[in-house]
């Protein structure tokens, strides 16, 4: 009589329970930067075809802002402040607006399924987004701040600091455009909230702040754009005080921190209901 180990007869018990250990095996967790660069690949892909009417509406809109305030506003500080203000807006137009638009009718119509099915961290979805987003207003905003500066006879020299405004602004409005869209109940409610923020960003930004009442001064400081445009405007005088726009970008970025960490817990939110 032959003796046959356990292990290799059909159906035995030790079998299965290797297999079922074998299948229960599952593979190393998505690390955040390759799942980031996907998501922004995949969403920049997507919205390639809409990039020439959103760059052209939303620059065309703050240059337009530009011309008109060219009948009031003269020079000086004004005019710092409606250049820097019309550029970041371009950021918060599409930022903001549009991501808000965009989260919320995922949201509604069950998109936000399918990126739950993926194996990438929350935060690289609600991050790829907002940069691809993001990444649409660096043409329109530098054509923007180049326009004003030749409308108003402010100096080009130092243009170079919406390296830092544009990625640093477009973080904090982005975050909030995708919080907004992933909270709203409704897809008409975040189209609503996203006006509404760029509005803010509008008024309070593009206008002079001294000439703004004080009760909206304070409330001007709660805009996340308002010190992306603070930083930007300091940077037109002929001796720019440097430790109050890093100042500001600091600022910025802390608040771009905060709304996009806001975003992502809104997105985890959304997706399990």
């Amino acid at each position: 009589m032959s003796v046959v180990p356990a292990e290799v007869l059909p159906g035995s018990v030790l079998s299965v329970a290797e297999e079922v250990s074998d299948a229960a095996e599952l593979g190393p967790r998505a690390r955040l930067w390759p799942s980031l660069a996907a998501v922004y690949r995949a969403q920049l892909s997507r919205a390639r075809v809409a990039r020439i009417p959103l760059l052209f509406v939303a620059t065309f809109q703050s240059v337009g802002i530009m011309i008109l305030m060219r009948g009031v506003v003269d020079g000086g500080g004004e005019a710092r402040a409606v250049v820097a203000g019309s550029s970041v807006l371009v950021v918060a137009y599409v930022g903001l607006n549009l991501l808000a638009q965009y989260f919320g009718q995922l949201r509604a119509s069950g998109g936000l399924d399918h990126y739950a099915t993926l194996p990438v961290p929350p935060a690289a979805v609600v991050l790829g987004a907002a940069g691809a987003y993001a990444s649409f207003t660096v043409p329109g905003t530098v054509f923007t701040a180049v326009f004003g500066c030749v409308l108003f006879g402010l100096p080009l020299t130092n243009l170079w600091v919406l390296v830092l405004v544009i990625p640093l602004a477009g973080a904090a409005l982005a975050g909030l455009g995708a919080a907004l869209g992933l909270l709203a109940p409704r897809p008409e409610l975040a189209t609503l909230l996203g006006q509404l923020g760029m509005s803010a960003a509008l008024l309070l930004g593009v206008l002079p702040a001294d000439r703004l009442p004080t009760v909206v001064q304070y409330a001007r400081d709660l805009v996340p754009s308002t010190y992306g445009v603070e930083a930007f405007a300091r940077t037109f005088g002929d001796h720019p005080d440097w430790a109050a726009v890093l100042g500001n970008l600091a600022v910025c970025a802390g608040v771009g921190v905060a709304s996009l960490a806001l975003a992502t817990w809104a997105y985890r939110r959304a997706a399990v209901r």
